[in-house]
């Protein structure tokens, strides 16, 4: 699968970038490899195009630029982009990918998303140390050198204007990302969502960690094989992957936080706290925790506690199984005694579409049970919600739906709002900050030299009054004060919305189980099989009809 990588670059010397492209470089420091002579070998095979620039002449005419802009002076300024599209190996096998192809699809598609910009492209074929993957290189000066149409995901104002830097912003991160995973489904390359959240996240940081803390690992084990031991580790494990399995094992047995976060600690000494809805890992040789999300999706609240519910309910239903015939029996004494039962409510399984039912009796079994369990548990919620028909439960679902509807769009209003309202404050602060400094450069008299002087104040002076003249049509601007006021009064609607959209989704969920299971009770097809449903109509004193059901509910 293809995956795009970004990199900022604050270097100054834009040759630098040039150097690396053209010259073979050992991936693990970074440093050029050389002849016998010390001369700089150049890469085997690449592909080289510019796109508003001439490739070879990238670093001049980007300082260019940025002299006639009057940007990147700074040594804190962002200098350059450095995208990086890289190919899946098995694509130069399977689908024809080659050098040559992969360059001309990557030159169409930094025209697409980086017009206006000095682009370098450049496609290498060796990998990451001769691993063998096609990737290309996209770098683009952060000044652009022309003015362009404006585009949708341009979110910031002026952007598409000359001289106004690049802003590699989330938003745009997830556009680019997407027109990979365009690119590669029309060219029938191999490709993942790269949207979605990963299960397992490993940064390049921590891959280089491991690469290197496995070489060293190799010396050593060379070592103590030499003096006729055998050693005790042969894979090398980081901080991350350490917790990682740490918690993979745990989350397999664990049925509740508690009991996570104590046989976590127990085991491997690695505590874990719940805090703003997220788990924070402390490695014991650590300083600081690690947050799930650094982790994966896997590692995090939403997944786990799921896992703890499953876990709670697999080993219930284990117990049930384990219980003596006397026991079970209690049911047929007293068969109202399972409407005693409480859990929560879960949806009712069709054991002819269950393929593991099918194929386990002992599973059949342990579904049956829980079956039974949640039918009682349907049960009892219609008669203490005071429901008398299907259609009341159906139009109560609907009702929660369209309550859920107009919150979500209330949610997205307020959140239209508030970014409307963070942008006013924001250019109301810059307006006010260089008001004065635009007042006194229209009051002297060398000009040119006082813009030199403050440049940066009249840019923002410029771009915060264009932003608010838009904003404002009748010239009435509102304070700081009474934006701040409007902002905690939206904050609060806002957490209070959020708030009620979780307890609608709550209730449209357990409507939506309740009517699935209430359809499941009056067509016994859907639960039990063909034989037990003739069974039920040869012996009507042992089983309830459909006919007596429908009058229950």
């Amino acid at each position: 699968m293809a995956i795009l990588k970004h990199v900022k670059s604050k270097n100054a010397n834009y040759s630098s970038v040039l150097d690396y492209l053209l010259y073979q470089h050992d991936e693990k420091n970074s440093k050029p490899i050389l002849d016998e002579y010390g001369h700089k070998l150049l890469r085997e095979e690449f592909y080289m195009d510019g796109i508003n620039c001439s490739p070879l002449s990238f670093d001049k005419e980007c300082r260019r630029t940025n002299t006639k802009f009057r940007k990147n002076q700074k040594k804190s300024d962002i200098k350059n982009h450095h995208y990086i599209i890289s190919f899946d190996p098995e694509d130069v096998k399977e689908n024809n990918l080659t050098g040559e192809k992969a360059q001309q699809l990557c030159l169409e598609y930094a025209r697409k998303n980086f017009p206006g910009y000095q682009t370098l492209v450049v496609t290498h074929t060796d990998g990451d140390n001769h691993s063998g993957n096609i990737h290309t290189h996209i770098v683009i000066n952060s000044v652009r050198k022309y003015s362009v149409e404006r585009q949708p995901y341009m979110d910031k104002p002026h952007e598409e204007m000359a001289g106004y830097k690049h802003r590699s912003t989330k938003r745009f991160l997830n556009h680019l990302k997407k027109e990979v995973m365009e690119m590669c489904q029309r060219e029938g390359l191999h490709q993942i969502d790269l949207l979605a959240p990963a299960k397992e996240k490993t940064r390049e940081k921590e891959y280089r960690a491991k690469t290197r803390g496995q070489k060293k690992l190799e010396q050593v084990n060379q070592k103590i094989r030499e003096a006729g031991m055998k050693p005790t580790a042969s894979t090398f494990q980081t901080q991350k992957d350490f917790i990682r399995n740490a918690v993979f094992e745990i989350a397999k047995t664990a049925r509740t936080f508690d009991e996570f976060q104590a046989i976590l600690f127990e085991r491997y000494n690695i505590s874990v706290t719940r805090e703003r809805g997220r788990y924070r890992y402390h490695h014991p040789d650590r300083d600081r925790r690690i947050t799930d999300k650094s982790l994966g999706t896997h590692y995090g609240k939403a997944y786990l506690e799921e896992k703890f519910l499953q876990n709670q309910f697999s080993q219930a239903s284990e117990k049930e199984v384990q219980k003596p015939a006397s026991a079970n029996n209690d049911y047929r004494k007293d068969p109202l005694a399972i409407f005693h039962y409480r859990s929560s409510l879960r949806l009712v399984v069709n054991l002819q579409e269950n393929v593991k039912a099918m194929q386990s009796e002992a599973y059949a079994r342990k579904v049956k049970i829980s079956n039974l369990q949640q039918m009682a548990e349907t049960l009892i919620y219609v008669q203490e919600h005071g429901y008398g028909h299907r259609e009341e439960v159906t139009a109560a679902l609907e009702h929660s739906r369209k309550d859920l509807e107009i919150s979500i769009a209330q949610s997205k209003e307020c959140s239209s709002q508030m970014k409307t309202l963070n942008s006013q404050i924001h250019y109301t602060g810059q307006y006010y900050a260089s008001k004065n400094t635009y007042r006194d450069y229209l009051k002297t008299k060398n000009k040119k030299k006082f813009r030199q002087t403050h440049e940066s104040k009249i840019q923002q002076y410029l771009e915060a009054r264009d932003w608010l003249k838009e904003c404002y049509p009748d010239g009435k601007m509102l304070s700081l004060k009474s934006l701040q006021q409007t902002k905690e009064s939206l904050k609060t609607e806002t957490n209070s919305l959020k708030e009620k959209i979780q307890q609608e989704r709550a209730s449209v969920r357990e409507l939506e189980t309740v009517l699935h299971n209430i359809d499941a009770i009056l067509n016994r097809e859907a639960v039990f099989t063909h034989q037990q449903l003739e069974k039920s109509q040869e012996h009507p004193d042992n089983h309830y009809t459909k006919k007596q059901k429908e009058e229950t509910l």
